[in-house]
C-alpha cells in the first residue's frame, strides 16, 4: 500500500517484476510513505525507484523466506558485530596499521581526510607517502610520515591508494603489488591497470562514484545511475573486487557473486567534496583491522552514512564534519559498537534524512 500527496502514473518497476530492480519507468508516484509486507523489495532500496518510496515501513505478515537473499539491507545490529573492538592485550599491530598512499600539490586536502578517516576507523597507526606530508602531519600529528614511497614505508596490513593523487599511476602501480589488503579510490580507479587489479591474490576494494564506474564499464553515467545493481555487479565481477559504489544509496558488491549489500543510511548531502576521501580512509583502517572486505566496505559505508546525517541533520554538511565531534564518525561508532554505551545524551537518536 503506498499514501502519497499527489498521484501521478505509477510505473516503478517491483521486485522480480524486470531485470533491473530499483528502475523507474517513466512517469511514478512518488510516494511519502510506502508499506511492504514479509520483506524488503529491491525496488524500494535502491536508487532511483528509492527516491520515489518516501519512508519505508515493513509490516511482517508472518512468510516464510529463503534462508538466502540476492540483496541485503544492512541493520544496526549488523554492523555492530562487524566493529573490531581491542583487547586489552593489543598494540597498535594488532589493531591494524593502515597506509594512506594520497595527496597531491594541487590536492593536499584529499591525504588529510583520508588520514581522519583511517584514524577514526580505529587503526592503531596510520603511515602516510606522498607530497602531502606537511599538511598531514601538521593537522594529525600522531601520523608515520615517510619520504620514500610505498615500498620504504614499513609494515601496514592495509593500503589505501588514490584520493588527490593527480596523476601519479607509479605509486598505484606499487601498491597494488603490495601483499596486503588494498582499497582504490578516486584518482587512483582511473590509474590503474584493470590487469594488475585482476591478478591481485589480497583482497581488493574499489570505490567509485556513478561516474567513475561509468568510465570503468565503458558506458554513459545514465546507465549506471539507472541500473545500479546491475553495474556493481558487473564490476565486481569484471574486476575479481569487492566493489563499493557510492550513492545515496550504497551498494557493495563482492566478486564471488554473494548478495549485493545495500546501505540504508546514506545521504545526498554527503556528496561534497572530500567526503569519499574520509570513506575510503574508514574502510582502510577496517581492511587492516582484518575484517574481510564486503565487510570492511559494508561498515564503513554504514558508519559513514550515519555521520553524515548526524551532522547533516537536514542541513548543509561539510567533509570535514563528518569526520569530527560527539555527532561525527566518533559519536556513530560509540553509539554502534557493542560496548558503546548506545547514542547517549540529550537529544540523541536517528537523524533526518
Amino acid at each position: 500500500g503506498t499514501v502519497a500527496r499527489r498521484w501521478w502514473s505509477p510505473s516503478i518497476c517491483r521486485a522480480g517484476s524486470t531485470p533491473t530492480p530499483g528502475r523507474v519507468r517513466g512517469r511514478a508516484l512518488r510516494a511519502d510513505l510506502t508499506v511492504t509486507f514479509g520483506t524488503h523489495k529491491p525496488g524500494l532500496l535502491v536508487d532511483p525507484a528509492r527516491e520515489y518510496a518516501g519512508s519505508v515501513r515493513l509490516v511482517d505478515i508472518g512468510l516464510e523466506l529463503p534462508a538466502s537473499a540476492k540483496l541485503e539491507a544492512l541493520q544496526h545490529a549488523d554492523v555492530a558485530r562487524m566493529l573490531p573492538v581491542p583487547a586489552a592485550e593489543s598494540d597498535k599491530y594488532r589493531r591494524g596499521v593502515v597506509g594512506i598512499a594520497a595527496g597531491s600539490a594541487r590536492y593536499p586536502g584529499a591525504a588529510v581526510l583520508a588520514v581522519a578517516g583511517a584514524l577514526r576507523g580505529g587503526a592503531g597507526a596510520v603511515r602516510y607517502v606522498g607530497p602531502a606530508g606537511q599538511a598531514v602531519i601538521a593537522r594529525f600529528p600522531e601520523t608515520l610520515v615517510s619520504d620514500g614511497g610505498p615500498k620504504h614505508a614499513g609494515r601496514v596490513q592495509s593500503w589505501v591508494v588514490g584520493p588527490g593523487a593527480g596523476d601519479d599511476a607509479a605509486t598505484v602501480a606499487e601498491v597494488l603489488a603490495a601483499e596486503v589488503p588494498v582499497l582504490i579510490d578516486a584518482d587512483g580507479l582511473r590509474l590503474a591497470e584493470a590487469s594488475a587489479v585482476r591478478a591481485r591474490r589480497a583482497p581488493t576494494v574499489m570505490t567509485p562514484h556513478a561516474g567513475e564506474a561509468a568510465a570503468l564499464l565503458g558506458v554513459e553515467r545514465d546507465e549506471v545511475e539507472g541500473g545500479r545493481l546491475a553495474a556493481v555487479r558487473e564490476l565486481a565481477g569484471r574486476y575479481g573486487a569487492t566493489v563499493l559504489l557510492k550513492g545515496s544509496t550504497t551498494l557493495i558488491a563482492s566478486a564471488g557473486g554473494a548478495a549485493v549489500r545495500v546501505n540504508p543510511t546514506g545521504t545526498s548531502w554527503l556528496a561534497t567534496a572530500g567526503s569519499g576521501d574520509v570513506l575510503s580512509g574508514l574502510a582502510g583502517s577496517l581492511l587492516a583491522a582484518g575484517l574481510p572486505a564486503v565487510d570492511a566496505a559494508s561498515a564503513a559505508a554504514y558508519l559513514h552514512g550515519l555521520a553524515g546525517r548526524f551532522a547533516a541533520d537536514g542541513a548543509p554538511v561539510g567533509a570535514h564534519d563528518v569526520r569530527r565531534g560527539s555527532r561525527g564518525l566518533g559519536g556513530v561508532w560509540c553509539g554502534v559498537a557493542p560496548d558503546g554505551g548506545g547514542w547517549g545524551g540529550a537529544g540523541s537518536g536517528w537523524p533526518s534524512s
